[in-house]
């Protein structure tokens, strides 16, 4: 069985012949003398990939020999600014200050680790490692260690290493053992066997794991995520289901499970999957919500903040 992957899905895509050194000239512009022009700096940012978008701190510097990210702080505010700062960081930077908070605020932020850890790819999770030991002085284990506890935690590690298989070749028989391993650690004995759920999530590839969850369907009339609700509960449960979910529909539950929008999950994925999978995202909102997702933005946010986050949203559906 293969499974066609790698399509493109997101809403940004790189923009024709941009030019860092004259996108600098217009922010530089937009934010000179009295006054911000805030459309400028929305059109500028949401019509350039994040590989355009960064060169732009260099080429600031380079131009005016002053620093870009200051300049934006102190002629922005609110979550207006909050998203544009997201915005000029490199999609691993983001991911690494965004657990970095998750971990060092008051209480831990379990929901954005496992959304990050569960979602990202090897080499995204290992070059989150590289620059989180660089920016923070300690390694992410240590930090994921230090502030989680018990079987979360171990998923949390397992997920952290990078090491998943990501071939896209599914071994039938198995996934069938597989699946038969899970029914046993779980809803056939007295008890679960955690690490057992642990070790086949966290180290199959997802078009293998597919498979173990239809045979696992097959062979005990149950889906995977009826037998997780039923065996775990709190933080691993999220977490399992989070590494079973890991999709357009996953993401949609995240955006809006608070009441009201939370505006760092909501700028965390608009930034996040625009540039892999808001198109399938945007859909799976459709679906659940019977409106799209650009409609609930414009009802839930404002101003230049609202302006942004919908040309990230790319269009109503």
């Amino acid at each position: 069985i293969r499974y066609k992957t790698n399509r493109f899905r997101g809403t940004i895509k790189d923009f024709p012949g941009a030019d860092p050194l004259k996108d600098v000239e217009v922010l530089r512009k937009a934010m000179k003398g009295f006054g911000t022009d805030e459309q400028a700096i929305i059109n500028l940012l949401g019509s350039r990939s994040s590989k355009q978008r960064v060169p732009m701190l260099r080429a600031y510097k380079t131009s005016y020999g002053k620093d870009l990210i200051k300049d934006l702080h102190s002629e922005l505010s609110g979550d207006f600014r909050k998203l544009v700062m997201a915005m000029m960081k490199s999609p691993t930077e983001f991911d690494a200050s965004e657990i970095n908070s998750a971990i060092k605020g008051a209480g831990t932020d379990e929901a954005c680790l496992i959304e990050i850890l569960s979602s990202r790819s090897n080499a995204e999770i290992k070059e989150i490692n590289r620059i989180y030991k660089a920016e923070y002085k300690k390694s992410l284990e240590d930090a994921i260690v230090s502030d989680t506890s018990g079987h979360f935690r171990r998923l949390l590690v397992s997920l952290a290493q990078g090491n998943r298989d990501e071939r896209e070749h599914v071994d039938i028989s198995l996934a069938k053992q597989d699946a038969q391993a899970l029914y046993a650690a779980g809803e056939k004995k007295l008890g679960t066997d955690e690490s057992k759920f642990n070790a086949i999530l966290c180290a199959r590839s997802k078009a293998h794991l597919r498979t173990v969850f239809l045979e696992y369907q097959q062979m005990s009339g149950r889906d995977i995520e009826k037998s997780i609700n039923r065996e775990m509960s709190g933080d691993l449960e999220s977490g399992m289901l989070a590494v079973v979910h890991c999709n357009g529909f996953f993401f949609v539950f995240v955006i809006f499970k608070g009441a009201g929008t939370k505006d760092r999950t909501l700028i965390r994925i608009m930034v996040s999957r625009s540039e892999v999978d808001l198109l399938d995202i945007r859909k799976e909102y459709l679906k659940n919500y019977g409106k799209s997702l650009y409609t609930d933005i414009s009802g839930d946010t404002s101003g230049d903040y609202k302006k942004l986050l919908l040309k990230l949203c790319g269009g109503s559906d």
